[in-house]
């Protein structure tokens, strides 16, 4: 597989990860440099991660998983989104309940966003081609998608304040609803 593809495929998968990003930069409204880092990193690794475990295990697992892929993934964006929707409608002067760049949120999230690199995983490796340099490649674009949402979500956020972290619920969900709609038609 050439560079070229391999970076078309890493900006593809990247996607799902930056409008979660997005989402995430805005429900945080003034993050850090933590936040930025915990999110491209978690985001990046799973995205590494997800073609290995998809190339290791095979035709197997992806015949495991195609059922109900899009209904995990769906589900978890839903749960997330609709935290930060609910949150969106709470006062101003309260901070967030949940920061979507910690404990389980970040790791639903993650999961959530990746779940399709299982299956360019398990394409890579029914074409016998190496798996580490495209993973590794698409864990980095990844990442600098992830970093660069945080940072849209953030100026979201100024402009916007708690709508924000409504439109970002909403994003969420419809990311998972269109996850849903996809594997469902085919």
């Amino acid at each position: 597989m050439d560079y070229y593809s391999i970076i078309i495929i890493a900006v593809a998968l990247a996607m799902d990860a930056f409008s979660v990003s997005i989402s995430a930069g805005a429900a945080i409204g003034n993050p850090g440099p933590r936040h930025y880092f915990r999110l491209a990193f978690h985001f990046g690794l799973f995205q590494f991660m997800m073609p290995v475990i998809g190339y290791l295990g095979g035709m197997y697992l992806e015949g495991f998983i195609r059922d109900f892929d899009h209904w995990i993934a769906g589900a978890l964006l839903w749960i997330i989104g609709g935290k930060m929707l609910k949150e969106s409608f709470g006062s101003d002067e309260k901070k967030f309940e949940t920061d979507p760049s910690r404990g389980i949120s970040l790791i639903m999230l993650s999961v959530a966003t990746s779940i399709d690199a299982l299956a360019v995983g398990i394409s890579i490796g029914v074409l016998n081609n190496p798996i580490l340099v495209p993973s590794v490649i698409i864990g980095i674009v990844c990442s600098i998608f992830s970093a660069g949402g945080v940072a849209l979500g953030k100026k979201a956020a100024d402009v916007f304040g708690k709508k924000a972290e409504a439109v970002g619920g909403v994003m969420l969900i419809i990311i998972g609803i269109k996850i849903l709609f996809e594997h469902l038609t085919g």
